[in-house]
């Protein structure tokens, strides 16, 4: 059956809170859908003449180049984070709850609530790059979806808590997935074309990644993550392996390297530990950049020397 797709764009607009303006159009009828069809087609993207999420979330980045909200601003730093209710400590100097001054909240409605009930076992931690020029911009994205992460890491290294871990988030794609998992979305634009806007706004040039497969595939160059965003991952990993005893365990190949494919044990079997998001499904690359299972090792390793400063990692920290 033949979707409407004037139908269909005026819902998604509604739900996210897009309007034909965005595509140079004043109405929802065939000239947007070819509108669309024509931005999408630029952008390299499935040119089905529909805004949905995936369209949605590359217009909504651009947008958001020309606005001057990126940077974290009157923030109240805690030492925690949450699970249940009970705090555990995390050895990192940015790090804001949602209850907090500057703090990111998950909407109620937009994640399974576990309230009142007995404490929720979760078996993996799932990585997840955000396509978002910041962690405030992907927050609002991800509102506007109806779908929720626990933890965000902005360009800074700031660590956001959107809700408690007690409850499950909607970001895995997977009801059986969201409901044992806890996630972090990682800022990071992802194409290379914005690495001018990181250079502008302070944050300095981003790694380049040109050699990383997927699901049997070599991707184009993008964007990496910032040296600070990776000690950050690693300080939130060994807090949230201390709150719910996640082990430090990463799927892996014949070689015993990190896995670069969907992995149906991760998914559907017993697999417990650290995984990034095509781990998980056959249609996501995020995190290809990430080789978990060193850095978990680097961790494990790691001489624990307190608190570690999130300046330590920045080349311009204005």
């Amino acid at each position: 059956m033949a979707i409407d797709k004037s139908f269909y764009n005026e819902s998604s607009a509604t739900k996210l809170g897009w309007d034909p303006t965005w595509f140079g159009e004043k109405y929802f009828d065939d000239k947007l859908v070819r509108a669309i069809k024509k931005w999408q087609k630029e952008k390299d993207l499935t040119a089905d003449g529909l805004c949905g999420p995936a369209s949605f979330r590359r217009l909504w980045t651009e947008r958001q180049a020309d606005i001057d909200d990126h940077k974290p601003t009157n923030c109240h730093y805690s030492n925690y984070i949450v699970y249940q209710g009970n705090f555990t400590p995390i050895k990192w100097d940015k790090v804001v709850l949602w209850s907090e001054q500057g703090g990111l909240e998950t909407p109620a409605g937009n994640y399974y609530s576990y309230s009142g009930r007995p404490k929720r076992n979760v078996r993996l931690f799932v990585n997840h790059w955000d396509v978002c020029l910041s962690s405030r911009s992907c927050q609002r994205v991800l509102d506007k979806r109806g779908a929720s992460v626990h933890f965000l890491i902005d360009n800074d290294g700031t660590i956001y808590q959107t809700l408690d871990m007690q409850h499950g988030a909607w970001h895995a794609g997977s009801e059986r997935v969201n409901r044992a998992s806890v996630g972090v979305e990682i800022s990071n634009a992802y194409y290379t074309k914005y690495q001018s806007w990181y250079e502008k706004n302070g944050f300095g040039e981003r790694p380049l990644v040109n050699d990383a497969w997927v699901h049997g595939r070599k991707l184009g160059e993008f964007t990496d993550f910032y040296p600070v965003q990776i000690a950050a991952a690693k300080a939130l990993w060994k807090a949230i392996h201390e709150a719910a005893d996640i082990p430090y365990e990463a799927p892996q190949n014949q070689f015993g390297k990190t896995s670069t494919k969907y992995e149906q044990d991760v998914k559907y079997g017993s697999f417990s530990g650290f995984i990034s998001h095509y781990h998980v499904s056959k249609n996501k690359i995020d995190c290809a950049c990430l080789d978990i299972k060193t850095l978990l090792e680097e961790i494990e390793t790691q001489e624990d020397t307190g608190y570690i400063s999130s300046s330590d990692f920045c080349e311009d920290d204005s």
